[in-house]
């Protein structure tokens, strides 16, 4: 069944404010390189009431809208767009816009061809003294094709009132043709036009490095059906159904493995290099592939909803996110270029006064103005960041946008929860015992099964490893009503002829009060025993018309992920200075599970408003800080941190809609490489922009106190912007 939504749009509501929602319209991208049009769109769609942030980008093809749907629609967003002359794409599918651009490139590379061709035609004919006609015409070829792109997007831009880089090179290269030099004006429009189709290029080439895992997914599912297996494209299959998937396949939808074993190579997802082995009741995700073994699944998302699905309209998102950098120049952009155009004004105004000639005077200007236009320092962000992105994706690390890229190579201390995070989260039971005098018919599998009772209605995992444990043993677990839940506490349940309560000392402290709990000293006593033995441990007491009484106690442990020691050193190695662990577990299981992966600090039994009352202390003492989580009940500390870093269990929904990086495969050693892959896309910003101004300040110095001929103007200016280009996607081979 199709979404209801209109086409070429995306909706995310925003869990922290219902009525606030994320709107992504996909637009006819530009062939021009500047985005001042897109800062015009930007301030039209401000205007719109009840709009809250807007992000614009022509080059990447994306208009997104945060907003307020009390106050207006998507359908009036789309509207305001269409009201500025701007084209909603169409593309249905990735497949489309994949045709689209490699379309777009190849008529790029053609214009770029001819203007070559057209050039070179017209400096021949001169050196050869050939007809003057035949030389022009190849003049004409060149100007036509190589200004084709710039000339249209100089022309939408100014219809949106404001001027870009587009219009400084047409002007130039018009400029140079009317003082009789055609050749300089064809070499700017040939390399002009040429490090355009460049900078697509390599935008095309990170989105494309991405969104090829769309066609991981094949188009048809083998589902059972009254014992048949019947062919049934993917966005018919409805939850609850049973496909079959054997050795070789590719995984056509998200589900759990109902029968048969093997492994499975989850790599395009998470990217774990090791196969995975699955049997029943282990989740397996759409686009990754069987291994081995024949096995059976029942489906547990929609096509649209399966983590790869998601991931492609996160990483779409990401790339239409800019980057802190990115951002401030697109904002100069503007008054950049009018300011040199008011320099070229004036190179042209104050000489001819004081009585230079005027044809000199003008090819100086027009000289300076090529040189001084920021082609170069425009795409240097874009280029390395929306690369650095993709590499990220190809790792298994999804960055969710531009600014996180920058926020990762600022960080200097990382929190970190415990449970699920720096240990695997497969809590297991160790300890069942009944208080001695609480009540003599009461054994410790009949404990175990009175917990289990209430344990049931919990996600917490060490709820899950009591109903393992009760399960494991086959115990007859009685129903539970009414069931309460106290944050980061405890828990209880009518069950039987009373209420069970199970906790920490927290909990019946605050619950129940310590006196009027009978054994409460005993358990108590009974519990720092255990947690002195590096156990998490948890007091079971029933309330009836008796009162209160203690009838045993519950421990349980955690093991550290492997790799956990190892990556908490590449951290220190990489100037990490402070390293702090932060969980609701008590202190001596936490400061043990601290001491075995050399933390700093610890700061034990904590509920979830004071993990963020924590990382608040910490950004107020280091400034930039990292929290790594679970992305469940870490999600308020993930949205506090200056980067938020979710183990997404590949795909995790409150992971991947929390944190603006998620490790899709849980895999710790990708921390470090998050760092060191900020800190990169940081050095290569440095240097694209160094590459950028200086080539602008060398050739502009040169030209006022010396002067140098247009040709070499033209190549520096564009010879600058095609190695930043370069260099920005270098990044996508990046390895830590």
């Amino acid at each position: 069944m199709k979404s209801n939504q209109p086409v070429g749009t995306e909706t995310v509501t925003d869990p922290d404010s219902p009525s606030r929602s994320t709107c992504t319209v996909r637009i006819e991208r530009r062939g021009g390189r500047g985005e001042a049009g897109a800062r015009a769109l930007e301030r039209r769609l401000r205007s719109v009431s009840g709009v809250h942030d807007v992000d614009v980008s022509f080059r990447t093809g994306s208009v997104r809208v945060t907003y307020d749907e009390e106050l207006t629609s998507e359908e009036a967003i789309r509207d305001a767009v269409r009201d500025r002359d701007v084209t909603i794409r169409n593309d249905e599918n990735a497949g489309t816009d994949e045709a689209s651009t490699r379309s777009e490139l190849g008529r790029e590379g053609a214009f770029v061809g001819l203007t070559l061709l057209g050039m070179v035609a017209g400096l021949v004919t001169g050196w050869l003294d050939g007809p003057s006609a035949l030389g022009w015409t190849g003049y004409g070829v060149a100007y036509a094709f190589g200004g084709w792109y710039g000339f249209k997007g100089a022309v939408e831009t100014l219809r949106h009132r404001a001027v870009d880089i587009d219009l400084l090179m047409i002007v130039a290269a018009l400029g140079a043709l009317s003082i009789g030099a055609p050749f300089e004006g064809a070499m700017l429009l040939f390399l002009f036009s040429l490090s355009n189709a460049l900078q697509h290029y390599a935008i095309g080439r990170s989105r494309r490095a991405i969104k090829s895992l769309i066609r991981m997914r094949p188009d048809e599912a083998q589902v059972l059906r009254d014992g048949e297996e019947i062919a049934v494209p993917i966005e018919d299959v409805a939850v609850g159904d049973l496909f079959v998937v054997r050795p070789g396949d590719r995984i056509p939808l998200d589900g759990v493995v109902t029968s048969g074993e093997g492994t499975v190579d989850q790599a395009s997802l998470t990217g774990e290099s090791v196969p995975v082995p699955k049997e029943p009741g282990d989740e397996v995700f759409g686009g990754t592939i069987n291994e081995s073994g024949s096995l059976e699944i029942t489906v547990t998302r929609r096509a649209h909803e399966s983590a790869i699905s998601r991931l492609i309209d996160m990483v779409e998102n990401a790339q239409s996110e800019k980057a802190p950098t990115q951002r401030l120049i697109d904002r100069l952009e503007q008054p950049y270029v009018l300011g040199v155009f008011t320099l070229t004004l004036a190179a042209i105004a104050v000489p001819l006064a004081l009585g230079s000639a005027f044809t000199g005077t003008f090819y100086r200007a027009m000289t300076l103005m090529v040189a001084a236009s920021p082609c170069a320092v425009v795409i240097s962000t874009p280029a390395a960041v929306l690369s650095a992105i993709a590499s990220g994706g190809r790792q298994g690390v999804l960055f969710k946008g531009g600014e996180h890229v920058e926020s990762a190579a600022a960080i200097d201390a990382v929190a970190f929860d415990k449970t699920g995070t720096l240990t695997r989260g497969d809590t297991q039971l160790t300890d069942v015992s009944v208080r001695e005098t609480a009540n003599g018919s009461l054994t410790d599998d009949g404990l175990l099964a009175l917990a289990a009772a209430v344990q049931t209605r919990s996600e917490h995992h060490l709820a899950r490893a009591t109903v393992s444990a009760a399960e494991e043993r086959s115990l007859d677990v009685p129903d539970a009503r009414r069931f309460q839940s106290v944050a980061g506490k405890g828990v209880r349940a009518d069950v039987e002829a009373g209420t069970v309560h199970i906790g920490n000392r927290s909990y019946y402290r605050t619950v129940l009060g310590d006196a009027a709990i009978e054994g409460i000293e005993p358990g108590l006593e009974r519990l720092r025993t255990l947690e002195t033995e590096g156990k998490t441990s948890v007091i079971v007491v029933r309330e009836d018309d008796a009162g209160a009484t203690v009838l045993g106690w519950l421990a349980f442990t955690d093991t550290v992920r492997p790799g956990a020691a190892e990556m908490i050193a590449d951290l220190r190695s990489l100037g990490i200075g402070h390293i702090v662990m932060l969980t609701g577990d008590n202190e001596r299981v936490a400061t043990r599970i601290a001491e075995e992966v050399g933390i700093d600090e610890v700061q034990a039994e904590l509920l979830p408003e004071e993990k963020v009352a924590t990382i608040e202390s910490l950004v107020d003492r280091h400034e930039n800080v990292a929290m790594v989580g679970d992305g469940v009940n870490d999600a308020p500390a993930l949205a506090t941190a200056t980067l938020g870093i979710a183990m997404g269990g590949a795909g995790t929904d409150v992971a991947l809609d929390t944190a603006d990086v998620v490790l899709m495969g849980d895999d710790l050693s990708k921390i470090p490489y998050v760092l060191t892959l900020g800190r990169e896309t940081r050095r290569t910003l440095t240097v694209n922009l160094a590459i950028a101004f200086g080539a602008i300040a060398v050739m502009v110095g040169t030209i006022l106190l010396r002067g140098i001929p247009l040709p070499l103007a033209v190549v520096g200016h564009e010879g600058s912007t095609v190695l930043v280009s370069l260099n920005g996607l270098r990044l996508l081979g990046y390895r830590e």
